[in-house]
């Protein structure tokens, strides 16, 4: 459980840095924009890597029982999380309602996984990452973050909805083998 932790506090911290303008100044000025860049992704993906093996290596420690109807609202919720992460980095009108498609994913996989799972690590993974998500959103809103103007053909909402779909396919297919648990019972 400890190593699942440290690697939220450590994703979560490195993704807080461009918040802090200043940290990221300096650190830029130091580093330069590509050390920058390197620096970050090297300190998240060793966030990432200690959660993966901090959840796989976790006890599991119950405490709840998920509700019987949670694992088909996590089946149902989750097609719309992977369409809002498609969201964030494809053009879209989902821009135009919110300025934070990734975010809004990440609470909607973490609610959807909290109610399919009542053990100590999923409530510290997804727990800990959802109120990630959740704080950023208002950390960005207090900085003024800004919905899009600009309209897009609806086409590129239907590629957005449709690549959203096939990656949420592919997860669900390869969830046993990706994270040794069935998505569908």
């Amino acid at each position: 459980m400890l190593l699942l932790t440290l690697g939220i506090i450590v994703f979560a911290s490195v993704h807080l840095v461009p918040g802090f303008p200043t940290i990221r100044e300096r650190l830029v000025g130091r580093l330069g924009e590509g050390g920058y860049m390197a620096l970050f992704s090297g300190v998240a993906l060793a966030g990432l890597v200690l959660i993966i093996i901090g959840k796989a290596t976790a006890d599991v420690v119950p405490l709840w029982g998920p509700p019987g109807w949670g694992r088909v609202a996590a089946l149902v919720i989750m097609p719309f999380a992977f369409v809002l992460l498609a969201g964030a980095y494809l053009p879209t009108n989902i821009k135009r309602f919110t300025a934070h498609p990734m975010l809004w994913g990440v609470t909607g996989w973490a609610s959807a996984h909290l109610l399919a799972n009542g053990d100590l690590a999923s409530l510290v993974l997804f727990g800990g990452l959802g109120a990630f998500a959740l704080f950023d959103m208002w950390s960005v809103n207090v900085r003024g973050a800004q919905v899009f103007a600009t309209r897009q053909p609806v086409v590129k909402d239907l590629i957005t909805v449709i690549a959203g779909f096939i990656a949420y396919g592919v997860f669900l297919a390869l969830h046993p083998y990706l994270f040794g648990a069935t998505a569908i019972a």
